[in-house]
């Protein structure tokens, strides 16, 4: 757990390293070569291609952070630096903030065009030339919703389960998806292997995260047992009418929250009220953060039992 609290601290005070120095990066550079190499093939043969090439990434980054893992172990506090720099590189809740916070200024300032560019740029993958203020504010509290499951609990859970090198396979599997998880030409095979891992690796942590939501509800809202009561009617109801089996939880348990409609157009509607406005973004972080306490606190608790 000393690990994991002193990546949790370097992250808030230290944020991101510079993207040249970023081990994710590093990672999209690995995949990207791995699909450079793939040759056109039929839908089953881009799967295999998909699959050889996240496995290969796979063994390689598990094996690098076992490694380190292995000589951080023997270097006493400095090991213990090491690691927990490493860890803190699989998660970003400064960062995931600091996104959000910068559309919010965007849209308080009037300035429509910037706020669509950093919500496009940060946040979300889908068109944002046409979003009018309260499409852009329900995708930033859609993806500081979402982001609660694989930016904060899952990579966290997983060093907690099997270590540096269990949290590093985690957000290579992640970063594959994000990279390769779309329905469009060849990615719709290429990326199925990624897609369908992540599904089953975000399934537990998805749902840790919408119940935190639920939890957190009382964050910020003028009537906090409603607010709770909401969030979790709304999550248990509509979770399903998303694509994603996992993304449908938080979604839905922020939804009901913050009393808003989140709306990503042509694909689903959440929740009950209007879309949301920056003050719901305000609020949608407050109770993302709550979550991410009640998380740690409980996995604190539980390591104190196991000891």
């Amino acid at each position: 757990m000393r690990v994991w609290l002193l990546a949790l601290a370097l992250d808030l005070f230290l944020g991101e390293p510079p993207n040249r120095f970023h081990p994710v990066a590093w990672i999209g550079r690995l995949l990207d070569a791995g699909r450079a190499l793939t040759r056109p093939s039929s839908p089953r043969g881009l799967m295999i291609w998909g699959g050889l090439v996240l496995v290969a990434v796979l063994v390689v980054v598990a094996g690098v952070a076992a490694v380190a893992s292995w000589v951080a172990g023997r270097l006493g506090w400095p090991g213990l630096l090491l690691e927990a720099a490493l860890l803190k590189c699989t998660f970003s809740v400064r960062g995931l903030v600091g996104a959000a916070m910068e559309v919010t200024t965007a849209l308080e300032v009037g300035s429509l065009e910037e706020a669509r560019r950093r919500v496009g740029r940060h946040l979300v993958s889908r068109p944002t030339a046409e979003l009018s203020p309260r499409h852009v504010a329900s995708a930033t509290v859609e993806s500081v919703a979402e982001n609660l499951t694989d930016s904060v609990i899952a990579p966290l859970l997983f060093f907690l389960v099997g270590g540096l090198p269990a949290a590093w396979a985690y957000r290579v599997v992640n970063t594959a998806d994000a990279m390769w998880g779309y329905r469009e030409g060849e990615l719709e095979y290429f990326g199925k292997p990624a897609a369908r891992l992540d599904d089953l690796l975000n399934w537990i942590p998805a749902r840790l995260a919408g119940i935190g939501i639920v939890l957190s509800a009382i964050v910020g809202g003028p009537a906090a047992r409603r607010a709770v009561a909401d969030a979790w009617r709304t999550m248990w109801s509509e979770h399903d009418r998303t694509a994603s089996p996992n993304a449908g939880w938080t979604l839905a348990a922020m939804a009901g929250a913050l009393g808003v409609t989140l709306e990503k157009p042509g694909a689903y509607r959440l929740g009950a009220g209007p879309l949301p406005t920056v003050r719901h973004i305000y609020r949608a972080v407050a109770v993302v953060l709550f979550a991410g306490g009640l998380f740690v606190t409980a996995a604190l608790a539980v390591s104190g039992v196991r000891s």
